[in-house]
């Protein structure tokens, strides 16, 4: 089985905002974004060169520069009580009744990470044309699993109810939807792919997503073996973690990207997990990209620098369009 492998640089990582003024779903009001110039796009290379754009480290000046003319942003909607439970909206200038809406879910071992470190993300895939929502949710000690993976499927309910209600400007109607997730992110969207009981319980169900796309996910970890990750997934829950567990052919089509040289996440959890699926008679795809490492994955979403990979936007994208009909 592939190794979940933790992340040492965790001093570099942004820490959630609590706090912030939330609204609850339905909502009328909508928050307007403003992006600085180009100007400052070769100091914010040169710094991410050095580095490595370590995603919390970087990830704020590339928000600094990125483009928001593509997209309005709903920000700090309530889709359940408590602080976390809020999401953000980015809205593509053009929609209609079936513009595909993809939810994100953050990565950040479970303990960490913010919906607001990842606006490069929701620009990408608005100016791409696609409605998207980007959760938190709960983290450890907040929350242990199963909690977090809850709050994602009630976050992925609730985004479809509004759409398909034509809330917050968008057309009414039958949506394709679509769940991504990168690093932890893209575990707890898998399990709410895979395991039916999540959507059920937040009023939904697997049926109606149109697809799942996970970056440098982990999906078949165990055993544990560090003492953080024991904590968060307690003994008698962590069979019931590892989305390969639970392929049962009923999944929707699938993704799956990652980098061979991610030292993070053992590439050989996406193996496993397409492995599964495959067997399953689900429709998978599956790249694994020399040379690229755990953050390279989600960096390559960047529209206004040249980092990681830009062919997996552009598969992703392609998947998107396609499975969307």
């Amino acid at each position: 089985m592939g190794s979940f492998e933790p992340q040492e640089a965790a001093a570099g990582r942004s820490q959630p905002t609590e706090g912030k003024r939330r609204r609850d779903l339905p909502a009328d009001a909508s928050v307007e974004t403003k992006r600085p110039a180009w100007l400052k796009r070769l100091a914010l290379f040169l710094v991410c060169g050095f580095i490595g754009l370590a995603v919390s480290g970087c990830a704020t000046a590339l928000n600094a520069i990125t483009p928001s003319g593509d997209y309005r942003l709903v920000a700090d909607l309530a889709y359940g009580p408590g602080e976390r439970r809020v999401l953000d909206l980015y809205l593509p200038k053009t929609m209609t009744p079936t513009t595909p809406v993809v939810v994100f879910i953050h990565g950040g071992s479970w303990d960490t990470g913010s919906k607001d470190i990842y606006p490069f993300v929701g620009q990408s895939l608005a100016s791409a044309g696609f409605i998207v929502a980007i959760p938190n949710y709960r983290l450890y000690p907040q929350t242990r699993f199963p909690g977090f993976v809850e709050d994602g499927a009630a976050a992925v309910a609730a985004v479809d109810r509004l759409a398909r209600a034509g809330r917050e400007g968008i057309p009414a109607g039958r949506h394709p939807l679509f769940l991504m997730g990168h690093s932890a992110g893209a575990e707890i969207a898998g399990l709410i792919a895979t395991d039916r009981r999540y959507l059920a319980g937040a009023g939904s169900s697997v049926e109606r997503l149109a697809g799942f796309i996970g970056l440098s996910g982990p999906y078949d970890f165990l055993p544990l073996t560090d003492a953080r990750y024991k904590r968060i997934f307690p003994e008698a829950t962590r069979a019931a973690s590892q989305p390969v567990n639970f392929v049962s052919g009923d999944e929707p089509p699938a993704l799956l990207i990652t980098g061979a040289d991610d030292t993070t996440v053992d590439p050989k959890n996406t193996q496993s997990l397409a492995a599964r699926l495959k067997a399953a008679g689900v429709p998978v795809e599956t790249t694994v990209y020399p040379g690229l490492g755990h953050i390279d994955t989600i960096s390559s979403f960047s529209t206004v620098l040249p980092l990681g990979d830009r062919r997996i936007r552009a598969e992703v994208i392609r998947f998107i369009r396609e499975r969307a009909g």
